[in-house]
């Protein structure tokens, strides 16, 4: 890091957007919670667990893959409004998009359906874009406005785009 400034700021632009991400999640009433890293069952996503084995328990456990599972729990006992920013573990391949030891933000919200979930995100990301002082981000090739209205569109619309098949003409 004494050798190159540029990984350490991001170091530093990492933890501000962990902390503003916190700050704003906190002051919509969010409660954050930590979740079992060890799990008996692993579940909350479609990938493939890092098993270990508990030798007092003389049981196997999972690193978590996901926090979802446990969140979901939480909203039903009645805490309507739960986040976690944690590490997740997924036994993958290893290339420039999947890492198998990474931090993902998951949250929750009872009585919401996906559009108001897009639309907190949406605020979150415009939050972080007054805090940050950041107009744009770069992802692969593509440019993301984080000033303007977040364009929505619908699965059946997304496959149209992407490969030209309406598939709500078929019948299933």
């Amino acid at each position: 890091l004494i050798a190159n400034v540029d990984v350490k700021n991001i170091f530093k632009k990492r933890a501000k957007i962990i902390y503003e991400i916190r700050s704003y999640l906190n002051n919509a009433e969010f409660i954050e919670v930590e979740t079992p890293i060890l799990q008996p069952l692993y579940g909350g996503a479609y990938a493939q667990p890092f098993k270990t084995h508990h030798n007092s328990l003389e049981q196997k456990f999972y690193l978590r893959i996901a926090v979802e599972l446990y969140l979901k729990r939480l909203i039903i006992g009645g805490i309507n409004r739960v986040y976690e920013i944690g590490k997740n573990f997924r036994n993958e391949g290893i290339d420039k998009s999947h890492n198998p030891e990474f931090t993902m933000l998951e949250f929750y919200q009872a009585y919401s359906d996906v559009y108001d979930m897009a639309e907190l995100l949406e605020k979150i990301f415009k939050y972080l874009n007054k805090k940050l002082k950041v107009k744009e981000v770069r992802f692969n090739k593509n440019i993301i406005n984080l000033e303007k209205k977040f364009k929505r569109i619908s699965f059946y619309e997304s496959i149209k785009d992407e490969i030209g098949i309406d598939i709500k003409q078929y019948d299933y």
